[in-house]
């Protein structure tokens, strides 16, 4: 299900905007930013301090998460269902243990899995009039630039 460039996004764009349904069934987005790809069908974060994300998770565990370059305005959404493991249950310490490489690793409290069963791209509609990723990129990255007002970059 998931193809090589998703993983790709994933690992280079790891802040994942997270979307559940609130116990009113209004809609919540959350982000989170220590995304990993477990396997060819599964992704997950570690709760660092979103309470409401995973109690909404636990009472519905369907789930749809975006990720974005936001350079080249392209990268993909993932639906699925989710689980949350809470540190101390069983298959934490295993899960956890693929996130050693984040230094927020150790305030975890959990992880959450999500099994995708949909998967989409999300194009930006600056690609509608024929415009080349490079164009593309190259316009954010002046903008951030400019953001940035305080910064030296080396090009």
């Amino acid at each position: 299900m998931l193809t090589e460039d998703m993983k790709r996004i994933i690992r280079e764009q790891p802040l994942g905007y997270v979307a559940t349904v609130g116990s009113d069934g209004a809609p919540r987005v959350s982000p989170k930013a220590t995304f990993i790809v477990v396997d060819d069908v599964t992704i997950a974060y570690g709760d660092i301090r979103s309470p409401g994300t995973s109690r909404n998770l636990r009472a519905d565990p369907r789930v749809e998460v975006n990720f974005v370059d936001p350079f080249v305005r392209r990268g993909y959404r993932f639906a699925g269902t989710a689980v949350v493991t809470e540190r101390g249950e069983a298959g934490f310490d295993v899960l956890h243990a693929r996130f050693q490489q984040s230094a927020l690793a150790s305030r975890m409290r959990s992880i959450v899995t999500i099994s995708v069963t949909r998967a989409m791209p999300v194009t930006s509609p600056v690609y509608d009039d024929g415009r080349a990723e490079v164009d593309v990129r190259r316009n954010w990255v002046t903008r951030f630039r400019k953001l940035q007002p305080n910064e030296r970059y080396e090009e």
